[in-house]
């Protein structure tokens, strides 16, 4: 990284050091690379620490870098591109479905999600939790509510808990014919559960797509997915499904 002191100018000092980093980022490190520490780089570009931090900051915002604790602050990987089309529909847990099932349990959901599934609001429900990994870091996690109406002879399956429950229910999910699905997207902020699962503060920028499964004419299942703010970027688009997308202009690897 370059020693070169900054200069006056009319932008904000971080604003400026933040597009130096930036280039630097793209030029002399590579994916998951650890930064040098904070005091070194304050030394290297002049300025104080504050304004280092700030820089720091704004580049987390962007996806540019990833600070955790116990390790560092790292350049970050390609963001993942959440593709939200209609075109083509699949069930979760289908053939080339990339999230990874860890745990299903029944419980009475909250009220926004019974009304979406339209039942009873004090009917249980099961719920999958799902995540979703890239370069070795959590970008998503799922909670994918399913109402026992969709799975009526899940009863006789011996598997009380855990993944191979959750995979019992997806399989017996499957044996509906999926009419359509449509997804909606808003940004919202990390729970204590969320921030735990992908890695980030309680409070942190997330993206929340809820998606609904149609079958027989009705809410067959409903899935919320948490998505990581600084790493994901939504895709507009008829494709279907989660894929990873290169950034061009990043040219980190």
């Amino acid at each position: 990284m370059g020693t070169t002191q900054l200069e006056s100018v009319p932008e904000p000092k971080y604003w400026h050091l933040r597009t130096v980093l930036s280039e630097a980022l793209d030029s002399e490190f590579s994916v998951g690379e650890i930064l040098p520490n904070e005091r070194d780089l304050a030394a290297r570009f002049g300025v104080a620490r504050a304004t280092l931090r700030q820089a720091l900051e704004q580049l987390e915002l962007e996806g540019r870098l990833q600070r955790r604790r116990g390790v560092g602050t790292t350049v970050a990987p390609p963001r993942v591109g959440v593709s939200v089309g209609t075109e083509q529909h699949a069930w979760p847990g289908a053939a080339g479905d990339v999230w990874q099932t860890a745990d299903c349990d029944l419980a009475v959901p909250a009220a926004s999600v019974a009304d979406a599934l339209e039942s009873g609001r004090d009917e249980p429900v099961h719920t999958v939790h799902r995540s979703r990994v890239t370069h070795g870091q959590p970008v998503a996690a799922e909670l994918l509510y399913i109402p026992q109406s969709s799975v009526p002879d899940l009863s006789g399956i011996d598997a009380p808990s855990g993944a191979a429950r959750a995979r019992a229910v997806l399989r017996e999910l499957h044996r509906l014919e999926l009419e359509g699905q449509d997804s909606a997207v808003e940004l919202g902020s990390a729970r204590a559960d969320d921030a735990k699962a992908l890695d980030r503060l309680p409070g942190a920028p997330v993206l929340v797509v809820t998606t609904r499964y149609i079958a027989a004419g009705s809410t067959a299942a409903l899935s919320v997915a948490t998505y990581r703010a600084d790493t994901c970027r939504l895709t507009f688009g008829d494709s279907g499904g989660v894929e990873i997308h290169e950034d061009p202009q990043r040219r980190a690897s």
